[in-house]
């Protein structure tokens, strides 16, 4: 709801340097209207003060002056006729910002984290090796590790199946483990638990 009379931000130009505050930009607002550069250029001196009052923290930087003028050009829209103590030709490089960093969920390798790099290794070995008792060896080992590994970061889902799928579906379905024959060992995560709770009893 909008109450006559009142002046909502909202309503309002977009500030150049939010951090300095509406009112200093109406000073520079005023500053690029005066009629002389003399009189911009005292107004200039002025507004310079009050940006630093305003940001006391910009004297802990290096060449913090030289910053303060290239705000000020800025916040000008490089209206301000005035002669500049410092070069504010490079100015606009304060505005530029990086490029956006790719969203991890972009990587296939994220969804391997919780099996590590080595078993990613595998996984890949996995996809090429001949069937045979080697390879047997190295799925059964592969598939308990895969269970441990689940276990240690708690996602509460460590049945057989879950272990079956994600070797089945990071080996790009070259491994298919039947777990109607398929024995994992046993894998007790209270036990170790236990005995290190019985260690310091002691």
């Amino acid at each position: 709801m909008e109450i006559k009379g009142l002046d909502y931000n909202t309503q309002r130009d977009k500030l150049v340097m939010p951090e300095y505050g509406r009112e200093i930009q109406k000073m520079v607002d005023v500053a690029v209207s005066l009629p002389t550069k003399e009189e911009r250029n005292r107004c200039a001196q002025t507004i310079i003060q009050q940006m630093e009052n305003k940001n006391p923290l910009l004297r802990t930087t290096p060449n913090y002056e030289q910053t303060l003028w290239d705000h000020l050009f800025l916040m000008s829209h490089k209206q301000l006729d005035i002669d500049w103590p410092y070069d504010v030709s490079n100015a606009e490089k304060l505005l530029s910002k990086p490029h956006p960093m790719q969203h991890p969920v972009h990587d296939e390798q994220s969804q391997l984290r919780h099996y590590g790099r080595l078993l990613t290794q595998v996984f890949q070995k996995l996809e090429t090796m001949p069937a045979g008792k080697e390879r047997d060896e190295l799925v059964r080992q592969t598939a308990n590790q895969m269970k441990r590994d689940l276990m240690a970061w708690g996602h509460g889902s460590i049945e057989d199946e879950k272990v079956a799928d994600d070797l089945a579906r990071f080996t790009h379905g070259k491994i298919q483990i039947d777990l109607q024959t398929f024995r994992f060992d046993r894998a007790d995560g209270n036990s170790a638990g236990e005995g290190k709770r019985g260690r310091r009893k002691r």
